[in-house]
């Protein structure tokens, strides 16, 4: 069977004292490959984090399954293997980093993992490199920007040597700088290395180059398209979300009757047409 995670009928209800109970998400049925790069968009409360959250374990199901590479999130003999086959990063790094040192940092999960140091010290190397942190091994992480704080946060998922990450809006404590060096290092991870990435943003345009994109709205799947055909439905509108400014941009060309690629929902895409 190749690598998949599936949400099978899945619905997550909170219950609070003294309230009835309240829908997070309703009957979600959801597959995500291994090596996709799938965005996750929607307004507030659509439903966006339970669903993050559950695709390692973080959050069980109230009915239905969440199965990952075929473990059902649910067993708890399986936790262990399904937190490392779904790492998982989230908006704040300094929630996660712990250590005083960047390779510290990063070789503190795979040390937990009873490797041998020389194993430890080619995962810790890999790991930096491919996130572009290699010449800041010996830094304090306070003393890093927010943008490599956050690839800090991904290396040390990536020392477990993952099949999926997960990341829970990574650039909303970051700048536009911060923003660029993150998005690209996961579109390079993702094209490099085959490692599925899923992104859950309410930045359009830090979704657009991703697969597939999935809008949440009130708890279920509204849209599950690739990025061209969801902002150009009128669904996506319905579920109060506005597309990219390049998506727009493509869109506008096209009904006034240019000959464009109707696939064009990012920048770099755009510059690589007009530059043919």
């Amino acid at each position: 069977m190749d690598g998949r995670i599936e949400l099978i009928d899945v619905t997550k209800e909170y219950q609070h004292a003294g309230s009835p109970p309240v829908s997070a998400l309703n009957c979600v049925n959801l597959t995500i490959r291994q090596g996709e790069f799938v965005g996750i968009v929607g307004l507030n409360a659509s439903g966006k984090t339970t669903l993050a959250r559950m695709l390692n374990g973080l959050i069980l199901p109230s009915s239905g399954k969440v199965l990952v590479n075929g473990l059902d999130t649910a067993d708890l003999a399986q936790k262990k293997e399904i937190r490392r086959l779904v790492g998982m990063v989230f908006q704040n790094p300094d929630n996660q980093i712990i250590n005083p040192i960047v390779e510290e940092e990063v070789a503190f999960a795979a040390e937990n993992l009873n490797l041998s140091p020389a194993e430890v010290r080619r995962r810790v190397d890999w790991a930096l490199k491919v996130s572009g942190l290699a010449d800041l091994r010996h830094h304090a992480p306070q003393m890093l920007s927010g943008g490599q704080k956050q690839r800090l946060a991904v290396a040390a998922v990536l020392v477990m040597q993952p099949s999926y990450l997960v990341l829970d809006e990574p650039t909303s404590m970051l700048d536009e700088d911060g923003r660029y060096e993150l998005i690209k290092t996961l579109k390079d991870l993702n094209w490099h290395q085959r490692l599925s990435i899923i992104m859950i943003s309410h930045r359009m345009e830090e979704v657009a180059p991703a697969e597939r994109i999935i809008v949440l709205h009130q708890g279920t799947v509204y849209l599950d398209s690739p990025p061209a055909e969801v902002f150009r439905s009128p669904r996506f509108a319905l579920a109060g979300l506005k597309p990219p400014p390049i998506a727009r941009l493509t869109n506008n060309l096209l009904r006034q009757g240019h000959q464009i690629d109707d696939r064009i929902v990012t920048l770099e895409q755009m510059v690589e047409f007009l530059c043919r």
